[in-house]
């Protein structure tokens, strides 16, 4: 608006400045010279006045009538000519368009003409006013540190006594791995409420990875468990421990066995495995890795239990994290058992007046369903939960399972060195593709070199390893999903390792993090894959309006 004020100015401004001066001769007798100017004044429209045959002058010019006649038909004509270009290029358009419509397939010209029909009556019809439940955004649940902190007093922190450099919880809980831990907020130093909710928002930039937090809780089997991250170490707190617990088969808190509990979670986080010199081995093999490698230490791949990996990655395929957590959160509490409720959860809401209000809910954790609790799950059910698509595929998978022996006949898949043979072997059950299949055996099943392939690590191939990779498919094919994953695997040792370490750095979350350098790479190679998908799309359309 403002843009099309200053020309409009502009143009006043123009038309005041070179208004023409028709003077007439003065040999010329009054009549006639009163006849001609009001001919010129007639005559005077935004064409005339640009067109370089008008006389522009402040001097005494002699111009008839004739030659003001002249001008005026020429100038006609050059707007007949325009105008006529105009409506060529219309009907054009529209005998492109009446080609492309025949070409379509007539019953999906019905659907879009009904589509279109809706659309109207839509518009047409009043819509009610939404109900201030419909229209309010709803709060972020918080969990807060001090809150924590009562639950289970008694217990106190135990030190996993392991060095930044072999775990670092924050690169590792919630970096897509698994999605049973929580972040639990540190208000230790939390002064001013405003505060506290800007340093929150600052915080949450993504859904995925928490590298500036240090406190999670969660549920690993019958245990709910704080991990906490120190600058020097990783300590962790039981807040329950159910009978069926890595730790003994008496229900009563105050009789865990922390030994017992230690040796659990060092297996858990595959302790075993020393990370460091990992990290050097790759640093030497990739350039790029070096330089991520001291910005994201401790990032290690967990043991997961093979049953809630194999569900919560069915549930993973077309999704976003927080509906992802959501799905499964539900899942549990439907099917799971009850560990611990009670757990206080903070919100900040607004209130009608402008002012802020901190609310108080309480929650429930619960266990993942067994083989066993899921039995009695039903595909209408599952849909009903929000499931969806997936629903049918949990049902088959689980039958199947079950047939096949169940969680033994998964962790037997554990002592197979072919990842490709474990890949096979997954891909029998319902919803489970090779990237899913991967993720299972990478995430649960101890096949350090199965490499899961998505278009972010597709990007990352072709980016650092391989720029001809995709050649001339525009899909992922078995076969470049295979000559991804190998890349990784004639790199590097404890190849999918490696590559969970490269995926993450490229996570929204962990940008500040890293090297300023690596980060203007990254966006210069999307801004160039942008700009030439552009250019594809383009040339395309062209091509296809040519036919």
């Amino acid at each position: 608006m403002e843009m099309e004020m200053e020309m409009e100015l502009a143009y006043h401004e123009q038309t005041q400045t070179q208004t023409p001066t028709l003077v007439a001769s003065s040999s010329i007798p009054p009549p006639t010279r009163r006849s001609s100017r009001r001919i010129a004044m007639m005559m005077m429209t935004p064409d005339l006045a640009k067109s370089d045959d008008y006389i522009h002058t402040s001097t005494s010019t002699s111009t008839s009538s004739d030659q003001l006649m002249e001008i005026s038909k020429r100038n006609e004509s050059k707007r007949k000519k325009r105008k006529r270009a105009e409506a060529k290029k219309i009907d054009a358009s529209a005998k492109q368009k009446s080609r492309k419509v025949k070409k379509r397939n007539p019953g999906q010209m019905k659907i879009k003409a009904a589509a279109k029909d809706t659309k109207k009556k839509k518009v047409r019809s009043p819509s009610p006013s939404p109900s201030p439940s419909k229209t309010k955004k709803q709060p972020k649940f918080i969990l807060r540190s001090s809150d924590i902190a009562k639950l289970s007093p008694e217990n106190p922190w135990v030190d996993l006594e392991v060095p930044p450099a072999e775990l670092r919880p924050s690169a590792t809980l919630t970096t897509g791995q698994c999605f049973n831990f929580i972040v639990v907020h540190d208000d230790s130093n939390d002064s001013d409420s405003n505060d506290t909710d800007q340093k929150r928002k600052q915080q949450q930039q993504s859904a995925w990875g928490t590298h500036n937090e240090t406190e999670w809780i969660g549920p690993i089997q019958n245990l709910v468990l704080s991990i906490k991250e120190t600058e020097t170490t990783t300590l962790y707190r039981v807040l329950h421990c159910g009978t069926s617990s890595p730790s003994d088969d008496n229900d009563n808190d105050n009789d865990i066995n922390i030994e017992d509990v230690t040796d659990f979670l060092r297996q858990y986080f595959q302790l075993e495995t020393p990370l460091e010199p990992l990290y050097t081995k790759w640093s030497k093999n990739d350039r790029r890795l070096a330089k991520i490698a001291p910005c994201i230490p401790g990032l290690r791949l967990i043991r997961q239990d093979p049953i809630e990996c194999i569900f919560s990655f069915i549930c993973s395929s077309n999704n976003n994290i927080p509906r992802i957590t959501k799905m499964l959160s539900t899942f549990r509490e439907r099917y799971g058992q009850k560990l611990i409720d009670g757990i206080p959860m903070r919100t900040t809401e607004e209130g009608e007046g402008g002012g802020k209000s901190t609310n108080t809910h309480f929650m429930s954790i619960y266990s993942f369903p067994t083989l066993e609790e899921l039995q009695s799950a039903t595909e209408e059910e599952l849909r009903e939960m929000g499931l969806g698509y997936r629903a049918k595929y949990i049902i088959q998978t689980r039958d199947l399972l079950i047939a096949n022996g169940g969680k033994d006949h998964l962790l037997s898949l554990r002592n197979s060195n072919d990842p490709n043979n474990v890949q096979q072997e997954l891909l029998q059950y319902s919803g489970i593709g090779p990237k899913v299949a991967d993720c299972v055996a990478l995430f649960s099943l101890d096949q350090v070199d199965a490499i899961p392939v998505d278009v972010h690590v597709q990007h990352i191939a072709s980016r650092d390893y391989d720029p001809s990779i995709l050649g001339k498919a525009k899909s992922l094919t078995p076969t470049i999903y295979k000559k991804v994953g190998d890349l990784f695997r004639e790199r590097f040792v404890y190849a999918g390792w490696a590559h969970s370490l490269l995926f993450v750095a490229e996570l929204p979350s962990f940008r500040d993090v890293l090297p300023d350098d690596v980060v203007a790479e990254m966006d210069e190679w999307r801004e160039a894959e942008m700009a030439k998908k552009a250019k594809e799309k383009k040339a395309k359309m062209k091509k296809k309006a040519k036919t």
